[in-house]
């Protein structure tokens, strides 16, 4: 099956952590990117379609997610978990103890743990938005942003071993599509 993107060129390539690059640095700057490209991406659904009447838990492709707080499982929409998870990645790469902006500073001894929930949590909203609005992404006629920016997330993530095979089941067939040229 033939997954339509956006003319990205060899994304694996560009991906790839430079010669002489710092490679937590490297996370650092392409995982803001990352942030940045899933919220416009719930951005194109938050007004009218996802909603807490339209999406009353945050579920794909059968799994649910719950978010979990302080040891306190919460049940909520799908927009509210996405709000959750969004500003959760925001406050990381927020904190300068663990992005510093500073060239040079020390990153904390457990930033690339930090660094792949950050990616679950961003798996999962893309998850949500395939299983519940590709159809929405189709009928604006950007499903090829959609699945470029995946692309370049699944790719991401499995050059630098972020999100276990488990995580990913919900996509995939998506993601074997995606990769599978690349």
């Amino acid at each position: 099956m033939a997954v339509s993107t956006l003319g990205s060129g060899n994304l694996r390539e560009a991906l790839k952590l430079p010669p002489g690059e710092d490679k937590n640095e490297w996370l650092a700057v392409n995982i803001i990117d990352l942030v940045n490209q899933v919220r416009m991406v719930f951005g194109v659904l938050c007004e009218s379609e996802c909603t807490d009447i339209k999406c009353p838990s945050m579920t794909a492709h059968g799994r649910k997610y719950t978010w979990t707080s302080d040891e306190t499982v919460l049940n909520t929409s799908a927009p509210q978990y996405i709000d959750l998870s969004l500003t959760s990645c925001q406050l990381n790469i927020d904190d300068e103890n663990v992005f510093p902006s500073e060239i040079g500073k020390q990153f904390p001894a457990n930033f690339e743990e930090r660094c792949q929930t950050i990616m679950r949590r961003l798996f999962r909203i893309y998850a949500h938005v395939y299983f519940a609005h590709v159809s929405h992404f189709k009928e604006i006629k950007a499903l090829p942003h959609l699945n470029t920016s995946f692309k370049q997330f699944v790719l991401f993530a499995n050059q630098f071993h972020l999100l276990n095979k488990e995580e990913t089941e919900p996509l995939r067939e998506i993601i074997e599509n995606l990769v599978s040229f690349s």
